[in-house]
């Protein structure tokens, strides 16, 4: 071959394979391969990290997952207002009725509880009238009550009273010897009253003969029956309900002062034989049509949003691979959660309470369930994260997305801060509790000591709390107000106001980065190494670009921060 010639590289024959290309030519095609799999990464990478608006001006993707968020928060919303609505009367019922109840009950209830009990009697004269009124009226409810009540079976499938009294075994005193022989096991006596004898008969029983120097309490209990017939006025089926009534005299105190307590326990039982002419049946298929309806939109929100959650998995599984096949090193931890988008996480589990408490609610409404506690917990939550995620779509313009990256960037200071100022504020909790308990009432236990300091850190309430202490101990009224003073000095001008500084100085930094750029990391430097997404983009509808016109100013970086 002449000097200076370089050989070509030609397709060799191969008898077995047919033509067979050379080593260059390979290499040269592995690379194009490679660079055709780095672009397409690439161009999937940028695709992913747009917001709805964007993504449909580069492929035309119709945002379903946007409309269907914006149709589940009208849905969602309704259906959450319509329950509420429905269970206001339920609250309603239940607590009219406890408030009728101790009217009915209890002798010389003046409408207002004293305390957290509701009346008390100071002789055993109103001690044993107290408990024959309470008797008498079970005995002749039907005649004296005004609402739709009627007897239930007790535990014991028996209709009527149960009283019971607790008392020391056996014991004397003598107060003005300072002597007491008193063995301290305690006993429970229990009798049944049916309503085949009358009260005139009960207070002749021994039973009703009380020591009350041995008396711990006297507890009668009963059951209620009554149908809420409110509801119909709302277009809806009434409810069947079953009262759990205590009437408890405490005298474990021995303080020559008895303590009255009145519990009603309202359980919601379906309705044995229900046969109402009119327009409810009607109304209540179009409520049950319509939560259907909120469970199939949910369904769907749910399966999308997973479809996108296992999609981002695959294309973060590609670049990790991509990233340590090209660079032999692994991608940093920062940039592996950029895939995982936390909003859809959020919206899964909005969907699945939403699911389960719909369910729930068509239940309750055609009377099979009654459990409204735990349909209000799942149907509240799930709207509270429904609204949570409008965060979402807010942080797609500029001035919204500054407050979402300051919540995001002060989040784990103010984990760590909050942990240091906890110790110090339950130090503080115990300390009021157990010195000030005895003299003032908002330390009497440690969950009103705990609230009464977080009204004094949001300044509420001082003046109460300094006043209330009672001056009984000098040395306790002295030491209060080094208590209360360090403590609101302590929390109110270093920790909260440290507090404060934290999350300020998150925002100074994001604005910072937004005004001079993000520092950036090997995901944004790889989406920046080639071009830009405007190539994918093409002319959009005019209607769809009427709605996307409110694109978010900035750079790409702002886009995969956001994510």
């Amino acid at each position: 071959m002449p000097a200076g010639v370089e050989a070509l590289d030609l397709p060799a024959w191969n008898g077995a394979s047919g033509l067979s290309w050379g080593p260059r030519h390979r290499n040269a095609m592995a690379h194009l391969d490679s660079e055709v799999k780095e672009e397409c990464l690439r161009e999937d990478l940028k695709f992913y990290f747009m917001n709805p608006c964007e993504k449909y001006r580069a492929r035309h993707q119709i945002p379903w997952k946007l409309g269907l968020q914006i149709l589940k928060i009208a849905m969602v919303t309704t259906q959450l207002v319509r329950f509420g609505l429905s269970n206001q009367l339920v609250v309603a019922f239940k607590e009219e009725n406890t408030v009728a109840f101790k009217h009915l009950f209890l002798k010389g209830y003046s409408g207002t509880d004293e305390d957290d009990y509701s009346c008390s009697v100071y002789t055993q004269e109103d001690a044993y009238e107290s408990i024959f009124f309470a008797l008498s009226q079970y005995h002749q409810l039907k005649n004296i009550s005004l609402g739709t009540l009627g007897y239930g079976e007790n535990e014991d499938n028996r209709i009527g009273l149960k009283v019971c009294k607790q008392h020391y075994k056996k014991g004397t005193m003598f107060p003005s010897n300072e002597t007491l022989n008193i063995d301290s096991d305690i006993e429970i006596d229990c009798v049944h009253l049916d309503l085949s004898t009358y009260p005139q008969e009960w207070k002749n029983s021994s039973f009703f003969r009380l020591e009350f120097y041995r008396l711990l309490q006297v507890e009668i209990s009963f059951h209620l029956k009554g149908i809420d017939l409110q509801t119909i006025h709302s277009r809806e089926l009434p409810d069947c309900y079953v009262f759990h009534n205590t009437i408890t005299f405490d005298n474990k105190a021995h303080s020559g002062k008895i303590k009255i307590y009145f519990g009603s326990d309202a359980k919601i039982e379906e309705c044995k034989d229900l046969n109402i002419s009119g327009s409810i049946q009607k109304n209540t298929q179009y409520v049950l049509a319509f939560d259907a309806f909120v469970i199939v939109i949910c369904l769907a929100s749910l399966i999308l949003c997973t479809r996108s959650i296992v999609l981002a998995l695959r294309l973060r599984k590609r670049f990790l691979n991509f990233f340590l096949e090209k660079y032999k090193r692994h991608v940093c931890n920062a940039d592996q959660w950029e895939f995982i988008n936390g909003w859809y996480i959020l919206v899964i589990i909005s969907d699945l309470m939403t699911i389960i408490g719909s369910i729930l609610k068509m239940e309750i409404k055609a009377k099979n369930l009654t459990n409204y506690d735990l349909c209000s917990i799942l149907l509240g939550t799930s709207t509270l994260f429904v609204w949570v995620g409008v965060i979402r779509y807010l942080g797609y313009f500029q001035a919204y997305n500054v407050l979402i990256l300051t919540m995001q960037a002060s989040l784990p200071k103010v984990l760590r801060f909050c942990a240091c100022a906890g110790m110090i504020y339950l130090g503080y909790t115990f300390c009021g509790w157990i010195v000030l308990g005895p003299y003032h009432d908002k330390f009497e236990d440690l969950n009103t000591v705990a609230e009464c300091l977080f009204s004094l850190v949001n300044g509420d309430d001082m003046f109460a709390t300094f006043a209330q202490i009672q001056q009984k101990s000098i040395l306790v009224w002295l030491f209060s107000r080094l208590y209360l003073y360090s403590f609101i000095s302590l929390f109110i001008y270093m920790i909260l106001s440290l507090f404060i500084a934290l999350i300020t100085d998150s925002y100074d930094t994001i604005k910072k980065y937004q005004q001079n750029g993000f520092p950036e990391t090997d995901l944004q430097e790889f989406l920046k190494e080639c071009g830009s997404k405007e190539k994918y983009q093409k002319e959009a509808s005019p209607f769809l670009s009427c709605i996307c016109c409110l694109r978010r100013k900035g750079s790409d970086d702002h886009l995969v921060l956001m994510n």
